[in-house]
């Protein structure tokens, strides 16, 4: 919080949960703690990280029910398809969409799809 107060470098705070599959750290961190817990940091972010001017909703790591779910819980931003993610590949856990489907997603949630661009310039309205 205090680096985003002293550069104001970060567009966006994305929470992921972690998941084991395939990690060292699996051997310690044995339970997944769930779409519950990780909308809980969602809000508590949206409310402690008020200099930051994004919040993600992680679909991705969450699954698309959640990150629709997120929207109402502070997020402001879906994300993107993640053509290239590896993070969390490398943990077989594996997650694709297309653009027309979460246009889709975001409108079933009550809230108007927008492509943007990394530095949040607004492209198309959906």
């Amino acid at each position: 919080r205090t680096l985003q107060d002293d550069t104001g470098g970060f567009t966006a705070f994305v929470p992921w949960s972690f998941k084991p599959g395939r990690t060292l750290l699996e051997k310690w961190i044995k339970q997944y703690k769930g779409p519950t817990t990780y909308l809980r940091v969602l809000a508590t972010a949206r409310l402690y990280l008020d200099n930051f001017p994004h919040v993600q909703a992680s679909w991705f790591s969450e699954g698309k029910p959640a990150g629709q779910v997120a929207l109402h819980f502070g997020a402001d931003d879906w994300g993107g398809t993640l053509f290239e993610e590896n993070v969390h590949r490398a943990a077989d856990y594996v997650n694709t969409i297309t653009v027309e489907e979460i246009a889709a997603l975001i409108r079933e949630a009550g809230f108007t799809p927008v492509q943007r661009t990394t530095a949040y310039e607004r492209l198309r309205v959906f």
